[in-house]
């Protein structure tokens, strides 16, 4: 499974590929905004977006490419490693139920 993350702590960046590794699954990382960004996320099952460590531009174009390719987003303010575990796990379970669920864990709903 293809997770994106965009905003976080660069520091955590090592932190946060061993908790997806752990979960079984692929990271990528956008700590800051890139070019053609939202092409790099099409492929992705689901995008991560800690809000507090993340420009307002790169907010929107990941929400916006996400949305577009119907791939559920889930926002947090917070951004430890904690957080990407339970947004993780949320994905898990999201994946197994349809697209609507709401993940109890954290209490967000997936965008989609």
């Amino acid at each position: 499974m293809s997770i994106i993350l965009v905003g976080g702590m660069d520091r955590l960046g090592e932190q946060y590929l061993k908790e997806a590794k752990k979960q079984g699954m692929n990271l990528r990382i956008f700590s800051r905004a890139e070019q053609n960004m939202g092409s790099k996320i099409r492929h992705a099952d689901a995008v991560v977006i800690f809000t507090n460590k993340v420009s307002h531009q790169a907010r929107n174009e990941a929400v916006s490419a996400a949305k577009k390719q119907g791939i559920p987003v889930f926002m947090h303010h917070a951004c430890g490693v904690c957080t990407l575990r339970e947004c993780l796990n949320c994905v898990s379970l999201i994946q197994q139920q349809p697209a609507s669920a709401i993940c109890s864990q954290s209490g967000k709903e997936a965008q989609t």
